[in-house]
């Protein structure tokens, strides 16, 4: 007998799948409508999906999300903007930068805590309370400031190599924060009663410390052999769909599992299982199948953050919001602009540093969701941080595009040299960058042209969807990359951004997506690239490739020249009609791009 399906209602009398379907819908649609808006005015699209999260909040008007189903789907987002940090993250980028990063971001980081601390207490709230409040406020955006830093082209100046390792020594901190929280807080509440035991409270936090330790151990050990074999396994059936389903499957399952056998947080196994992908030779395949799923859940993160904001509140709790836009706009920025200083970097990196740190984001609102509902912080620190989060991200670049007229203005009075020492104006030494090609595809024709450019002195950097080459390359000391060049991320783990040429010799690819990928992100990039038909040519040139090499107009020119010798035709007159030939097949010439 077949039973008939029970569907399940929720509160508000709905069905449980369409109300579920409703909120996905819902906070997307919104999300995309104001992200749209945002990134129109030249603003940071996470200030339109909190904005989509206040609109379908609970204390607005109109359509109104399931602000359960958001907090689950804002979990997801959690775990895989976790696991994008550790895919990202490599200890030689803090380390070429430590010795102004690492004690920059501690001393900035005890500055705003302290700085939330003394807020909060004027406020009546707890010590402990207000330290992790602070705590929460003292580490920027990764999402915010990498983009600051990128449109202003920056990134890989020493200001920004500066910045992204501070902001690598923030994460770690609040990382260990997410993990020793429950373990410190027990049972105490926001306003700091039934406190737990001295005694106790260290035992707890040495077990805790403990678990941490295996975990960590367990992950890092045992993982860099199991997860990069089990990768290789899978990516060895050729199935995309089943290499994205294995890199979600990690992900998931490591979070999962250290909060479910070492009491951790889910936040911190997604980081290592992060970190242990993104030392492997999967570490850009993983990262392009995994952005799209990564994204989308960090935006409804971002929207369940908005959802939590009541506008009401603003009646009676601005002064605390006031008081923290004070320390994220004005006391933090101008803590690591004392330390920058101090460390003798020239006053504009020290603006730019300070500058692009004078924001709050994702792992702000990941340590006070777990604070208030570990009953450390109250209810009313979400609504000071998301008007804080809105105001600072808004306001971010337009305060980075004011370094300029800043330092002009203190050099008019005599307050800033007019020009740094050049050591330190200069950005990095760029000569691998400079001449740097990459080729995708490695085969007979990818293979010769990398020779050539390798016998003149140039970089060459090989993007293969065969695994077992890429493994070659890489134990051959040549630099390859393993992935699909139609992504943007396989193309950016390459470098295409500083790159001066992109060859596409592989056959069956999408070159057009390539193309035009690498032309937005590398807009001066020279792009040479086959095509199996001529019909294929003019699409690849407007799509921005300067020279389009295809297979049929190629054999017919090599055929020309073949029957014309087996005529007996003088080498000019070959020459006169293999001209011919190559009028008649290729009528528009390659179109010349800056």
């Amino acid at each position: 007998m077949v039973r008939p399906w029970r569907t399940r209602h929720t509160s508000s009398g709905m069905p449980h799948d369409i109300e579920l379907i409703l909120t996905l819908t819902g906070g997307l649609t919104a999300a995309l409508a104001l992200g749209f808006v945002t990134q129109k005015l030249r603003l940071s699209p996470i200030v339109g999906y909190l904005l989509a999260g206040i609109l379908v909040g609970p204390f607005t008007p109109g359509f109104v999300a399931n602000t359960q189903f958001a907090t689950q789907f804002a979990e997801i987002g959690v775990i895989l903007l976790m696991f994008g940090v550790g895919l990202h993250f490599h200890l030689k980028d803090l380390l070429a930068v430590r010795r102004v990063a690492i004690p920059g971001a501690i001393i900035q980081i005890l500055a705003a805590t302290v700085l939330g601390a003394l807020v909060t207490r004027w406020f009546g709230w707890s010590w402990s309370a207000g330290l992790v409040f602070g705590m929460a406020i003292s580490v920027a955006s990764t999402v915010v400031l990498t983009r600051v830093l990128a449109d202003h082209r920056e990134l890989h100046t020493p200001s920004g190599h500066i910045a992204i390792g501070w902001l690598i020594v923030e994460d770690l901190f609040t990382i260990l924060v997410l993990v020793l929280l429950p373990a410190l807080a027990g049972p105490t509440s926001s306003a700091g009663e039934g406190a737990t035991p001295a005694g106790s409270a260290w035992v707890t936090l040495a077990l805790a410390l403990g678990k941490l330790v295996v975990l960590v151990a367990f992950t890092l050990v045992a993982g860099q052999r199991i997860i990069p074999w089990f990768l290789g396994y899978v990516a060895r059936t050729g199935s995309r769909d089943l290499f994205t389903l294995s890199v979600l499957v990690l992900a998931l399952g490591i979070a999962v599992g250290s909060a479910k056998f070492f009491g951790a947080s889910m936040a911190l196994g997604a980081f290592l299982a992060g970190m242990v992908v993104g030392q492997s030779e999967f570490s850009a395949r993983a990262a392009s199948d995994a952005l799209p799923m990564r994204d989308a859940f960090a935006v409804l993160f971002f929207v369940s953050v908005g959802m939590l904001f009541d506008p009401a509140a603003l009646k009676d709790g601005w002064p605390l919001m006031l008081a923290t836009l004070g320390v994220v706009l004005i006391g933090k920025p101008l803590a690591a602009l004392a330390v920058v200083l101090a460390f003798g970097r020239p006053l504009k990196s020290a603006l730019a540093i300070a500058i692009a740190l004078a924001q709050i984001g994702e792992f702000s609102f990941i340590l006070a969701a777990l604070a208030i509902s570990l009953k450390v912080m109250p209810p009313e620190a979400t609504n000071a941080l998301v008007v804080a989060s809105v105001v600072s991200i808004t306001v971010n670049p337009l305060l980075y595009q004011s370094i300029g007229p800043i330092l002009a203005w203190l050099q008019r009075r005599g307050l800033a040299q007019p020009n740094p020492p050049a050591d330190l104006q200069a950005p990095p030494p760029l000569d691998e960058a400079a001449h740097r090609f990459l080729v995708v595809g490695y085969g007979p024709i990818g293979r010769t042209l990398s020779r050539i450019l390798t016998d003149n002195g140039l970089q060459v950097v090989v993007i293969e969807m065969n695994l077992e080459t890429v493994r070659r390359l890489q134990s051959e000391g040549q630099h390859a990359i393993y992935g699909d060049a139609t992504q943007r991320e396989i193309l950016h783990h390459a470098g295409v951004e500083a790159a001066r040429g992109l060859i596409i010799t592989a056959s069956g690819l999408p070159a057009q997506d390539i193309v035009q990928a690498a032309r937005e992100l590398n807009p001066r990039i020279r792009i040479l690239t086959r095509s199996t038909y001529l019909q294929e040519t003019p699409g690849l040139r407007e799509a921005g490739a300067h020279e389009v090499f295809s297979s049929e107009g190629e054999i017919a020119l090599s055929m020309t020249e073949s029957v014309m010798k087996q005529l007996g035709a003088s080498d000019e007159h070959i020459d006169r009609e293999r001209e011919r030939v190559r009028q008649d097949l290729f009528p528009r010439p390659p179109v010349e791009r800056p």
